[in-house]
């Protein structure tokens, strides 16, 4: 088979760091037969893929974990990792996305590569729909285009702890990961409380504060790290959104729980490579803001290595 033709291109564009295609793929098998990294900036290349299937079915293999898709369900790869596709002739949208957007640790995420989230019910439904639609709508968004790339990864976010949880809260004695779900969906809610610490989060969840932090040393990071970047996420966010260009800097921060505006201005410039208010006035300008070097990463091994496209 000439990999080279085996998929074709329907339409494909940004909404801010996001990249969304639309892909038409005949019967067959192949191992990933075409990268979009043409359409990805280089520094954006640690990414994570959603494939939304619109017509036909696809078996989607990662990781050892094989998982069957049809009209509406949505497959999670990682496509630095080789995946193997079944296809009975699709189209379908794949989203790819920075790492760094998703609000969940990589132990989570690697739990269900490769697996199916249902796209009928639930958040999946929501997230479904709004990447099989947005395709089409790209050159429609204008100003709107990266917070709704935002919202399309927080839709992945939500459907992916809605998979590792059950649908429901984490019991105790539950996974590790259907805790971590709980905890990142935790935090999301109370980013802008300015007293949300490792305490309060380790008794909301009836855990001590040392196992919260082993959980958190699992991931590569800490408490406070994780909801450091998560409360910069949001300022992000927000100043990406012309509604609240009214809002100064030191606003924007304090609804997120920093209101140390210097420390702030810091901490954003270190996450995002510029200063909060250039950040604004480059994005509501209508340019592309500057996208920051992902941190060096340890080399994968050997097996997990993609192989040749």
């Amino acid at each position: 088979m000439d990999r080279r033709s085996v998929w074709e291109l329907v339409v494909a564009g940004r909404a801010g760091a996001v990249t969304v295609a639309e892909i038409r793929c005949p019967a067959g098998a192949c191992y990933r037969p075409m990268r979009l990294v043409r359409l990805v900036r280089p520094d954006d290349r640690e990414l994570y893929e959603i494939d939304v299937l619109v017509a036909g079915h696809v078996v989607v293999e990662q990781l050892g974990r094989r998982a069957l898709l049809g009209p509406g369900d949505i497959g999670f790869v990682d496509p630095a990792r080789p995946v193997r596709y079944r296809h009975d002739g699709t189209r379908h949208v794949t989203v790819l996305f920075p790492r760094r957007m998703l609000p969940l640790g990589p132990g989570a995420a690697a739990a269900l590569l490769g697996t199916r989230l249902p796209g009928d019910h639930g958040v999946g439904a929501l997230l479904s729909t709004m990447a099989r639609q947005l395709p089409r709508h790209l050159d429609d968004l204008h100003g709107d285009a990266a917070r709704l790339g935002a919202a399309l990864v927080d839709l992945v976010a939500m459907a992916l702890r809605a998979e590792l949880t059950g649908g429901e809260p984490s019991a105790p004695g539950g996974t590790a990961e259907a805790l971590l779900g709980d905890v990142y969906a935790f935090i999301d809610t109370h980013l802008g409380e300015r007293d949300l610490d490792p305490p309060l989060i380790a008794a909301a969840h009836h855990v001590s504060l040392r196992y919260l932090h082993k959980l958190f040393q699992s991931q590569g990071t800490t408490v406070a790290g994780w909801v450091r970047r998560r409360r910069l996420e949001r300022c992000r966010s927000d100043l990406l959104d012309p509604g609240l260009r009214g809002l100064t800097v030191g606003a924007v921060a304090a609804r997120w729980g920093l209101p140390n505006a210097a420390h702030f201005s810091r901490a954003f410039k270190a996450e995002f490579g510029v200063a909060p208010a250039q950040y604004r006035e480059i994005a509501l300008s209508g340019c592309e803001p500057i996208a920051p070097p992902e941190p060096a990463r340890a080399p994968a091994p050997e097996a997990d290595r993609p192989g040749r496209s």
